[in-house]
C-alpha cells in the first residue's frame, strides 16, 4: 500500500531588481506583485531607496525588491543611490555600453544566481535583441533570460513561474 502524497512543496525568496535607471524595474515589480506598490514615471531616479513587494504564485512566495537604477554616479546622492542598489542585490536602450557596461561588469563578481530580464521588447527590433542576449551571456553567466514587456505583461507569467520553481 501507498501512502498518500503530501502537499506539494513550498517555495520562498528574494528577487533582487537591479538595472540601468529608466530599464522599468518599478514597472515589473508592480506588474509581477499585480499591485502599485513602487512609483513609476519617466522622470529618472524617481527610486530612491529599495522597495519591496511580495507575489504569491503557485505554492510560492516571492520577495521582490526594486533597486534605484544604477547609474555611473557623479554626485553624492548619486553614490548613495548606487550603493542602495547594489545593496539591494545582496539581499536578496541600445547596445550594452555605459550604465549596462558598468552593471555587466560588476554582476561577474556577484556570486547569487543572476537572471537576464530583457524588457521594453516592444520597443526593440527582434535582431537587436538577439543580439543583446547572445552579448550579455557572453560576458556574465545567466542561468537564464528572458525577453518581457513589464508594460503589457508579455513574458511575465513566465517569469513568475521560473522564480517560483527556482526558488528554495
Amino acid at each position: 500500500m501507498t501512502e498518500p502524497a503530501g502537499p506539494p512543496p513550498t517555495h520562498s525568496g528574494f528577487v533582487a531588481l537591479i538595472g540601468a535607471t529608466n530599464a522599468g524595474k518599478s514597472t515589473l515589480l508592480n506588474r509581477l506583485v499585480g499591485a502599485k506598490v513602487s512609483i513609476v514615471t519617466h522622470k529618472v531616479q524617481t527610486t530612491r531607496s529599495i522597495i519591496r513587494g511580495i507575489a504569491t504564485h503557485g505554492n510560492a512566495q516571492i520577495v521582490f525588491i526594486d533597486t534605484p537604477g544604477i547609474f555611473r554616479p557623479r554626485r553624492r546622492l548619486d553614490r548613495a543611490m548606487v550603493a542602495t542598489a547594489w545593496s539591494g542585490a545582496r539581499d536578496a536602450e541600445r547596445g550594452i555600453r555605459g550604465d549596462a557596461e558598468a552593471i555587466l561588469s560588476s554582476l561577474a563578481d556577484v556570486a547569487q544566481p543572476k537572471i537576464l530580464i530583457l524588457n521594453k521588447i516592444d520597443r526593440v527590433k527582434r535582431e537587436m535583441l538577439l543580439a543583446l542576449t547572445h552579448e550579455a551571456n557572453a560576458r556574465v553567466a545567466f542561468e537564464r533570460t528572458f525577453m518581457i514587456s513589464a508594460l503589457t505583461g508579455s513574458g511575465c507569467e513566465d517569469l513568475l513561474d521560473y522564480f517560483a520553481e527556482a526558488l528554495p
